[in-house]
């Protein structure tokens, strides 16, 4: 039940927040002065983390609009990027 709570917690948050969640955890873990059983802990939350923000972005990816040019240069419309 408290996993499921983290991760409720994760859906909820904006890009930017979870973000720099996920840089403090990085930072606590390079540092290597947290114990084993946080290590994992704070590793999992870690990867929610990641998979929220490769979300969003991916989100915004796909509403972001390139705009076309007629023969002449002049904006003519848009269409969806391109994802590569």
């Amino acid at each position: 039940m408290a996993k499921e709570k983290e991760m409720s917690d994760v859906t909820a948050l904006p890009f930017e927040k979870a973000l720099a969640e996920l840089e403090q955890i990085v930072q606590r873990l390079e540092r290597g002065d947290v114990a084993l059983e946080e290590s994992i802990k704070i590793y999992e939350r870690g990867e929610q983390l990641k998979k929220r923000c490769d979300a969003l972005l991916a989100e915004a990816e796909a509403r972001v609009e390139k705009i076309t040019r007629d023969s002449r240069g002049k904006a003519a419309g848009t269409e969806p990027l391109d994802r590569e």
